[in-house]
């Protein structure tokens, strides 16, 4: 399958079984986009109508080319994925990472939270020291001959449970080397509880920090205040300007979302980088479609915009010598992600699960507190194991709309999650979604391109 597109002056061409990635000009976009579908005399005879000096030989001469790439795999090349996927969703799985939700509870109360606040639609609760050793000993015990593990410090707000968290890394550190395990840990936060000791904390044992903020303060201040009511974004930037320069600048990234009423999410991350911060990400939210801050068909136009706007202060900042970097924008066209990971995703449900303060396991944080979902505990292990069957199913060939889409190998299907709640589905579409994760490839793609000529230029 082919997928060609025209973005910032460039012609791009992408082939989707093997992610080959082609920059070309206006006569062979024509070449490509007619290829199979005409002669190769009725390909000459249409072109060189359309372009002056072009010759029918000039023509022949680009269809040579594409023929090339075809036999080399680059152009036109089989999905040779497709007859792996039935032996993929019956494949022995290990769990490799978890997401520790230590507190369901929050010193926010965000007007947008897909959490109910953090309570997660039940009781405000702490996770005990023994739940959360617990749940590093089930990591251990169910991650097979896997050397490196994952844990995300979640809530709620984490840091409201703090000396379990550093109760809880402190255990699974001393276990590594009976093991045979290494332990990689991300703490996600507001940034309200943010001190000195959390900050000397994070910078020795978490690989990765996530701070939570929307961007502009009218906007920030508008969804994330306090319990009292309060903006948070003069509390918070201070101690997530001096977590970030103590980390120096580096394994961290801001997390914003978008809604119906800032569509124009480009203003936010402007704001960000005006702030100092570098490593970036701007998600669409999460919730159903008739509250109030649903992105809607009329935002999504805008969005569209927004994302190629971004890519262009992208361009821009890094010919300056002033680069960052947007999450969504990462694309490695080189070394990966391997095939399984493309086909299969994020791993939710069978790879990666979330743990409640009392134990139980979901498949990810955004089904914590649907009982339909409860999939078992850290003591008994998964004993609903049809859930996880169904999500090793879920799959980029698991739906029938996303077997002729090009960006399917890129997103693996999609988020489970946004399926689910959009559809009541796990393996259901929810196509808004899926055109906004189109639109961001795209315009990942294109700044691939421009980095490539850059190159060359130098």
């Amino acid at each position: 399958m082919i997928h060609q597109f025209k973005l910032n002056g460039y012609n791009i061409v992408l082939d989707t079984a093997s992610a080959s990635v082609h920059s070309v000009d206006d006569v062979a976009y024509d070449v490509i986009l007619l290829y199979g579908k005409k002669s190769a005399d009725e390909i000459a005879d249409e072109l060189t109508q359309k372009y002056d000096g072009l010759t029918k030989q000039d023509v022949f001469d680009c269809l040579d080319d594409v023929e090339e790439l075809k036999r080399e795999g680059k152009l036109f090349s089989e999905d040779k994925f497709k007859p792996s996927v039935d032996a993929i969703a019956k494949r022995n799985t290990v769990v490799k990472a978890l997401c520790l939700h230590v507190a369901h509870t929050c010193n926010l109360n965000c007007e947008y939270c897909f959490a109910s606040q953090g309570k997660y639609h039940g009781e405000r609760a702490l996770m005990p020291f023994e739940v959360g050793k617990r749940a590093i000993d089930f990591l251990v015990e169910n991650s097979g001959t896997r050397h490196h593990l994952e844990v995300d410090f979640f809530g709620g707000e984490p840091l409201m449970n703090f000396d379990v968290v550093k109760q809880i890394v402190a255990y699974a550190r001393s276990i590594e080397k009976e093991h045979g395990k290494l332990f990689r840990f991300t703490l996600t936060t507001n940034g309200m509880l943010i001190d000195d000791d959390v900050i000397d904390f994070a910078n020795r044992e978490m690989d990765n920090v996530v701070l939570s903020l929307d961007g502009r303060k009218e906007i920030n201040d508008h969804f994330r205040k306090t319990i009292g009511g309060v903006g948070s974004f003069d509390i918070i930037v201070p101690k997530f300007k001096k977590l970030v320069e103590a980390r120096k600048g580096e394994k961290y990234y801001m997390r914003g979302t978008f809604t119906h009423r800032n569509p124009d999410f480009t203003n936010d991350i402007q704001t960000m980088l005006d702030l100092g911060f570098n490593e970036l990400s701007m998600e669409p939210v999460v919730c159903p479609p008739t509250d109030k801050y649903a992105l809607d068909e009329n935002d999504k136009q805008i969005i569209f915009g927004e994302y190629e706007k971004l890519a262009d202060m992208m361009i821009k900042r890094r010919k300056e010598g002033r680069p960052f970097t947007f999450y969504h924008y990462m694309l490695d066209l080189e070394g990966g992600p391997c095939i399984y990971k493309r086909i299969s995703g994020c791993g939710s449900g069978t790879e990666y699960m979330a743990v409640t303060p009392t134990g139980e396991l979901y498949p990810c944080h955004q089904f914590v507190g649907n009982k339909d979902y409860l999939m078992g505990d850290i003591w008994q292990g998964v004993v609903r194991t049809d859930i996880r069957d169904k999500f090793k199913k879920c799959n980029a060939y698991s739906r029938k709309e996303c077997e002729e889409c090009w960006a399917r190998l890129y997103c693996s299907g999609g988020c489970a999650a946004n399926a689910f709640n959009a559809t009541g589905d796990i393996n259901g579409v929810y196509p808004y979604g899926c055109d906004l994760f189109k639109k961001r490839i795209e315009c990942a793609l294109m700044l691939k391109v421009d980095e490539q000529g850059a190159k060359f230029e130098e």
